[in-house]
């Protein structure tokens, strides 16, 4: 297993808000105390071609230059562009060494699903998953620490969040180059993602369904995404559908993650993940379960 990680993107935060730096503080350590022989990477910055794939020039310079918070949820962060840029740049990263054989997670903040083409969101600045999707089908460019020599046909996004992937949807949709998956709770926040159309598939789960039903819905989420054959699976890897999260109400407990793991063990076809939600304590063990029966 590859992880891509920048110590710095926990540099930041504010009191009382549910995407802290101790998402990540308390998962390193963990992860690095039982597996040793996993290999961990920096990323490098995403650059402005790579962002401008999907988001306008007035979104970069807001982000470059914030007056005031995004919104609620969203705040101007001193160096939210630098820490943005990093997480973006790791899920590029991720994506172009699954393509040359890894197995590969991006143990990143911010998150990236919300982030419209111009506009800050639920956490997210820069659509990171959007971006590598894009990246990848189009011809690698010399920034890269990790060159791709062929360039994907197909892609596939499949999101397991508990919160609806608003922000890649409107980057993907009809792109016949791309499927998107988003399993999430409905009703509950952003309150989108209640119908599927051309390359997009959306599966809602009403809060406190059975955990059976939610992990089916997800089983076949999966299943259409790899009717479509992509070429290179990237993975919205949410654990706040975890069953004590406090911002959500799902059911979901720490082997259903683990299945999730399993299933993409199991799938022969260049896969990387990219850390969304995921605001409980026992965030780090979600992550551990997910990852490892992976890697099995």
């Amino acid at each position: 297993m590859l992880i891509f990680h920048d110590p710095r993107c926990a540099a930041y935060g504010r009191p009382g808000h549910p995407e802290r730096p101790d998402r990540i503080l308390r998962t390193v350590p963990f992860l690095k105390e039982r597996h040793a022989d996993w290999h961990w990477r920096e990323p490098r910055a995403a650059t402005d071609p790579e962002l401008l794939r999907v988001h306008s020039p007035e979104h970069l310079a807001h982000v470059s230059n914030p007056q005031r918070d995004f919104d609620l949820d969203t705040p101007a962060y001193p160096n939210a562009d630098f820490h943005a840029r990093q997480s973006a740049g790791a899920a590029i990263e991720a994506a172009r060494a699954a393509l040359g054989g890894e197995r590969v997670f991006s143990l990143m903040r911010p998150p990236g699903h919300h982030a419209m083409r111009e506009r800050a969101m639920g956490f997210c600045y820069f659509s990171n998953i959007a971006i590598a999707a894009l990246d990848a089908i189009t011809v690698a460019g010399p920034a890269s620490s990790t060159p791709v020599a062929k360039r994907p046909e197909r892609a596939a996004i499949w999101d397991f969040d508990a919160h609806h992937g608003n922000g890649t949807e409107a980057l993907v949709a009809h792109n016949e180059k791309i499927r998107f998956a988003s399993i999430h709770q409905y009703p509950g926040w952003p309150g989108t993602g209640t119908k599927s159309f051309a390359n997009v598939l959306n599966f809602l789960v009403a809060p406190y369904s059975s955990r059976s039903n939610h992990v089916r819905a997800t089983e076949e989420a999966l299943e259409q995404l790899l009717e479509f054959k992509p070429e290179l699976l990237l993975v919205s890897a949410g654990f706040d559908a975890y069953k004590d999260d406090p911002i959500t109400q799902m059911t979901l407990e720490r082997d259903d993650f683990a299945m999730f793991g399993k299933w993409l063990a199991q799938i022969k076809i260049p896969t990387a993940a990219v850390l969304e939600g995921g605001y409980s304590d026992e965030l780090p063990i979600m992550i551990d379960a997910f990852l490892n029966a992976w890697d099995s």
